[in-house]
């Protein structure tokens, strides 16, 4: 907020979006391909920008398994409730937008673990926590265990026979996050709604003839705060303040 014109004024990325650069995993899977973590986000969409390399995004959702190839200058988004794992086939280098500030990579994710592991958040967050303060070769290892576990839960869906075993993933992803909800609506107001709320009153201003906002520009740049971050799908290099 503006001390001067009292104009709404959102700094983070355009429409409270953010970004991550990722290098997908080159880790074989148990079904010899190599790549990510098969997951899904609750409130989240999140777009794929391909910068580098050749691969492909994996995709199941109550209308089915799609394959949607990825190489340079492909841009490849999906809603939530979008099962999604990254195939790499080629060096795959993608850069990721995130919608709510980044929300994916921080907590609007279930993996598709098996349904023994999605009973409650202490069972689910033993199975796929990495320690921050542990080695990089004991980080590596948990993020691999982790990515071949949520696969067995994920050949189970795609194979399953009807809509329920997909509907009570559905279920168990959104039991998982709920204690978490309180504060996901508060990154929300902090960025998307602010964002919208700015630019709604600053159509009402320019309908009345005020310009003030506009005195009130800014510019910011940052460079990643963290690089080869182990991620859901590959190393990833964050920023901290696009929200």
């Amino acid at each position: 907020m503006s001390g001067a014109h009292e104009t709404p004024v959102f700094t983070g990325l355009p429409g409270a979006v953010a970004v991550s650069h990722l290098c997908v995993y080159d880790w074989p899977a148990p079904d010899g391909v190599s790549g990510g973590t098969p997951h899904l986000h609750l409130t989240c969409s999140e777009a794929y920008v391909v910068t580098g390399g050749r691969g492909a995004v994996q995709t199941l959702t109550t209308s089915g398994y799609e394959v949607t190839p990825l190489e340079p200058g492909t841009v490849a988004w999906f809603t939530p409730g979008t099962i999604h794992r990254l195939v790499n086939e080629d060096d795959l280098r993608i850069t990721v937008l995130m919608q709510n500030n980044g929300l994916p990579e921080a907590g609007d994710a279930v993996l598709t673990l098996p349904p023994a592991y999605l009973t409650d958040p202490e069972t689910y967050a033993a199975a796929t926590v990495i320690p921050a303060d542990a080695p990089e070769a004991e980080q590596e290892r948990v993020a691999r265990s982790r990515r071949d576990l949520a696969l067995e839960g994920y050949r189970a869906l795609r194979a399953a026979d009807g809509p329920e075993p997909l509907a009570a993933f559905h279920r168990a992803a959104a039991a998982l996050v709920r204690p978490r909800l309180a504060a996901w609506r508060e990154r929300w107001r902090r960025g998307a709604e602010a964002a919208a709320a700015a630019t709604g009153e600053q159509l009402d201003r320019l309908e009345r003839g005020d310009v003030s906002h506009l005195a009130d520009a800014l510019v910011r740049a940052e460079q990643p705060s963290a690089h080869g971050k182990f991620g859901m799908c590959g190393r990833l290099d964050v920023y901290k303040g696009t929200d």
